[in-house]
Parts: structure tokens; C-alpha cells; sequence
């Protein structure tokens, strides 16, 4: 019954709808539409956890390999699903850690660890100059490709489930018709598998926070914006981190929010 709600909250809508989006930005239409930071912009990280009673030498790698070793998982088939080379390659790929789309606080036993917090202790920036939040980021944590099993990393391609709740209640507070705000949703190739049609849905931003759990989609929408394009919000499929754009005393609420780590990056677009 809920994931009915949902689909019926969020209508499919004209794929013309990204058309302004896609204009902006080109050139990534299968990841996502990155808007300019113009008239400001915050990128918000998304979360990772670290286990309460420390870290350990052991990674996501070592456990998986264990596993496998014992006989606990069916190794996959490379002439299956993934025939060729390709096969070769992931059968020999390493296990990093990081999840793809959809993550969340993992329960008892875990802490909410900051990005700022693990670059401080490595003597790094958190965001290195020039780049953007993604695996080339707090790479003293991950210098073989593999994050401490102790560790849950950033998800990849979609914010998590808190911060994400956690941003729809700033751009409630900032909206000037609430929960009633129009809004668009575009989910990319990368998310939805469909290369000939581009994917919009419409609804509310009252509606937004259940967004996050469609069932037809793995992950958030990769651009959420609001009808008279105030503000825009950008999940690129291959990055750690989101972007928001609009006014600036939206990007100072986001920056300010407790729950949220949001940073600036100038560099960027």
C-alpha cells in the first residue's frame, strides 16, 4: 500500500521537462544533470559509519575473500552475467566496501563518522582541490581499494536515507508554498536502465521524502527540483556526494543543519 502512495504521489511527466537541465549540463545526462552553483551552492557527503569498538587492518576485501575461501558463497559465474573479458575482470575486482545507491545508518554498533573527522586524523583536505566527492577522496582510508570492514563508506550514486529526509525538511522550510511545492523528479539512464525515454515524475515536495523509497527506482532522484527552479538538488551516479543549488540562505540552512556535511567546493561547476 505504501509504495502504491508513492506512485501515485509522483506522476510520470513529459521527459521534456529535463530538457532545460540537459541543456545546462550536456554532457552527463546518463549519470545526472550537474546545474552551476549560480546562485550558490553546498555539496552535501553522503554518510559513513564506523563501527563503535574501533577500527581494524582487515578490509571489505579480506572478509569477502574469506567468505569465499570457505565455501559460504557461490562464486559468480563470469560467462553468465558477464561474459568475456568483462568476466575476467570483475571476477579479480576488488570488494571496496562501497554500496551503490540506496544506503542508511546500519543500527547498533555503529557511529555516524564525518569526513572531516577521518581527513583530519589522515592530515588531509577533505575534499582534495580540484576534484569532486567521490573514491578520490580520504584516500588514506582506502589506499589498496578496500575500506576497513569497520568501516561503511559513502555510498556511491545516491545520498543517504537520513540526509536525505533530513534536506527535504530544509527545503520545506525554504520553500515559500511548503509542502505543496510543485516539483520534478529526473532519474538517469544509469538508475532507471531506460536509454530511449528520459524518466521524470511529478508531485509535492510534502511528498519528497517518501521519494526516496520508489519502487520502481534504486536510488533518490538523480535531479530533484522545484517547479520555478529556485533550487535544484544533483545526484550524480558516480559521485559521494550531492549538490544543492539555489539561494543562499538555502545553502547557509543546509550548512548549518547539524545532521547534514555539506562544504562548498568552488571548483566546481
Amino acid at each position: 500500500m505504501e509504495n502504491a502512495d508513492i506512485e501515485d504521489a509522483w506522476a510520470r511527466a513529459p521527459g521534456e521537462a529535463a530538457r532545460w537541465l540537459h541543456e545546462l549540463d550536456p554532457d552527463h545526462c546518463y549519470s545526472g544533470f550537474e546545474p552551476p552553483r549560480g546562485p550558490d551552492s553546498v555539496w552535501l557527503l553522503h554518510a559513513m559509519y564506523a563501527w563503535e569498538e574501533g577500527l581494524v587492518t582487515t578490509t571489505h576485501d579480506d572478509v569477502h575473500q574469506s567468505v569465499a575461501a570457505a565455501g559460504l558463497t557461490e562464486p559468480a559465474d563470469p560467462a553468465g552475467e558477464f561474459p568475456g573479458d568483462v568476466g575476467d575482470l570483475l571476477e579479480g575486482a576488488i570488494v571496496t566496501g562501497t554500496e551503490l545507491g540506496r544506503s542508511g545508518d546500519p543500527g547498533a554498533g555503529w557511529r555516524r563518522l564525518r569526513w572531516e573527522e577521518l581527513a583530519r586524523g589522515f592530515g588531509e583536505p577533505v575534499v582534495p582541490e580540484g576534484e569532486m566527492p567521490g573514491n578520490r577522496c580520504l584516500r588514506q582510508g582506502h589506499p589498496a581499494g578496500s575500506w576497513s570492514a569497520a568501516i561503511q563508506p559513502p555510498a556511491e550514486g545516491c545520498l543517504d536515507r537520513e540526509s536525505w529526509h533530513r534536506l527535504i525538511g530544509v527545503l520545506l522550510r525554504h520553500s515559500p508554498t511548503g509542502v505543496d511545492t510543485r516539483c520534478l523528479a529526473y532519474y538517469c539512464p544509469l538508475v532507471t536502465a531506460d536509454w530511449d525515454n528520459e524518466t521524470v515524475l511529478a508531485g509535492r515536495l510534502g511528498d519528497a521524502a517518501r521519494l526516496y523509497d520508489h519502487p520502481e527506482m534504486v536510488s533518490c532522484p538523480s535531479d530533484l527540483w522545484a517547479a520555478d527552479r529556485s533550487w535544484v538538488v544533483y545526484c550524480d551516479w558516480d559521485l559521494w556526494g550531492t549538490k544543492v543549488v539555489g539561494p543562499t540562505s538555502l545553502i547557509e540552512a543546509v550548512l548549518d543543519d547539524p545532521q547534514l556535511e555539506g562544504l562548498r567546493l568552488p571548483w566546481t561547476r
